[in-house]
């Protein structure tokens, strides 16, 4: 969904005539590339997307009112980082198959509910 949601998003306008400073001072909301979705929120719940600067996207449902998403998912991101990437058994882009990162994972979840 984030890929597509990324490739959903308009591109900036380009003005018609470059040298005109009109058009190169106007204030467009493009400021930055698009990213993708980041946030897709309902009554019934909540999907955030927190993507690495090496692109491995980490999705969590949550419940819409839940507080503390970012930490969260930053604590998962450093579980991950611990226990998948520096497991020399781990090949990227494969289902994680690692039960330290099972046993810190469900740790985490279990000590926030």
């Amino acid at each position: 969904m984030h890929a597509i949601t990324k490739q959903l998003c308009p591109t900036p306008p380009t003005p018609a005539n470059p040298s005109s400073t009109a058009a190169a001072l106007a204030p467009t909301p493009f400021n930055s590339r698009p990213s993708g979705l980041e946030v897709l929120e309902t009554s019934h719940f909540r999907l955030q997307c927190f993507q690495t600067l090496t692109g491995t996207k980490f999705l969590l449902f949550t419940e819409p009112q839940q507080p503390n998403i970012e930490s969260m998912m930053k604590k998962i991101y450093e579980l991950y980082s611990d226990y998948v990437m520096k497991n020399p058994f781990y090949t990227v882009e494969m289902p994680i198959r690692c039960e330290k990162f099972d046993r810190g994972l469900d740790g985490f979840v279990k000590v926030r509910n």
